[in-house]
């Protein structure tokens, strides 16, 4: 079945000759994607409609760098919240425990774990615990007045299953967008 099947070498091999990179060239990579995942976060607060159907997409450049290398993932992922700060602080709060958080997470899990299911299961559970962090630690309405303030399982369960769904798209989305920039740029 298609969500039991394991994830392609293609993957390990790209890790293994990015990992032959020197290390200032890993670190401008790392910066381009922080850059590219930063303006578009940004894109929300700058373009006030259109903004919000292009903000979910940074949670791509997070992710091809998290595949590429953990400790670059995560130098981006801070990175581009810091640069937040500054572009677009009303975006703050939304891409740690949003968007970055699940190219990150799905990004730990493709490190980490070979087989789809498991790596969507991951990168969803990172998306949920960022989600309900929102809601009920810091009360930001990040769903809106829909959700009330107090805990809710069945509102858990509606976001873990969203999360689920959405991290597949992203899943299969990454992976298709991997291949053809390995093609684009021969890693």
């Amino acid at each position: 079945m298609y969500i039991f099947k394991s994830i392609t070498d293609e993957i390990k091999s790209t890790k293994l000759v990015f990992n032959h990179y020197s290390r200032p060239k890993r670190l401008v990579v790392a910066g381009l994607f922080a850059s590219i995942a930063a303006i578009l976060q940004a894109a929300g607060g700058f373009l006030p409609v259109l903004g919000y159907f292009i903000s979910p997409f940074a949670t791509a450049p997070i992710l091809f760098c998290a595949i590429l290398s953990l400790p670059l993932g995560t130098m981006a992922y801070f990175l581009t919240t810091f640069m937040l700060l500054i572009l677009q602080p009303s975006e703050l709060l939304v891409f740690p425990f949003t968007t970055g958080l699940l190219g990150l997470g799905t990004g730990v899990a493709f490190y980490c774990f070979n087989k789809r299911l498991t790596i969507i299961a991951v990168g969803a559970a990172f998306l949920s615990l960022g989600i309900l962090s929102l809601l009920y630690v810091f009360t930001f309405p990040v769903l809106g007045p829909v959700v009330s303030g107090s805990f809710s399982l069945l509102t858990a369960s509606a976001i873990f299953l969203f999360s689920f769904i959405y991290n597949w798209i992203w899943v299969d989305i990454g992976l298709l967008l991997f291949k053809r920039l390995k093609k684009t740029i021969s890693l």
